[in-house]
């Protein structure tokens, strides 16, 4: 079974063996339940993030929201972000009511220095199919699509097309949408267009950071802190 590891030279191991594998795309005929989760954590601490900072994170699906308080378990490290939010997040996804068919994840999938990147390591923890969507790549490149809703354009690693911007909105900045686990390129842009409801997020994330923030703004309020 997947896990989290806690160093950052067993992540490296394991997001080569995730990295490795390669299960079947599910292409998501018709209709499917797509979940969304999120963290954020406490606003004013000092640098990009270090262990021990506290994080609130969300799953959500359809009409359901969840939020729970947690402890990151690691600092901020480009490349490693599942060491401090990984098991974060699987709690929240893991306390729905019900699991989704598919999932996003506000993280990369296989743009990624090893191939595996958060949404993708997520997702074989929680057996699940994950897209990642995220504001800018990470190591992939290329230009942006035109400025049409649904237009796209590839995201390139190593001639390997990984995701693709994809302009959700005209007149905005084009999301970068993510292959991770039991998803391709293809497959993870017709996920983020179906869940898509006026705004340039796609509703389920949406929602997500919502109920992560909210849940945020309300501890700090109430502690003063």
């Amino acid at each position: 079974m997947t896990t989290w590891p806690e160093t950052a030279s067993e992540l490296s191991e394991l997001q080569l063996e995730l990295a490795s594998e390669v299960p079947p795309s599910r292409q998501f005929e018709g209709a499917a339940h797509i979940g969304g989760c999120f963290v954020c954590f406490q606003r004013g601490e000092s640098g990009p993030g270090k262990a021990g900072d506290r994080g609130w994170t969300a799953a959500a699906l359809e009409d359901t929201t969840v939020s729970l308080e947690g402890i990151a378990p690691a600092p901020y490290r480009a490349g490693f972000l599942a060491l401090r939010e990984g098991e974060l997040l699987e709690r929240a996804v893991r306390a729905l009511p019900v699991l989704p068919d598919v999932l996003l994840v506000d993280a990369t999938g296989r743009d990624h220095p090893r191939r595996a990147g958060l949404a993708l390591h997520l997702g074989a923890v929680l057996g699940l199919p994950t897209v990642g969507v995220t504001h800018r790549p990470l190591l992939a490149h290329g230009d942006w699509p035109s400025d049409d809703a649904g237009a796209l354009s590839p995201l390139v690693l190593e001639g390997e097309t990984v995701g693709y911007w994809l302009r959700t909105r005209p007149g905005r900045r084009p999301l970068a949408v993510h292959a991770a686990w039991m998803t391709d390129a293809g497959s993870a842009v017709r996920v983020v267009l179906a869940s898509l409801s006026g705004a340039r997020t796609p509703e389920p994330l949406r929602n997500a950071r919502r109920s992560a923030r909210t849940a945020r703004a309300r501890k700090l309020a109430g502690t003063g802190s």
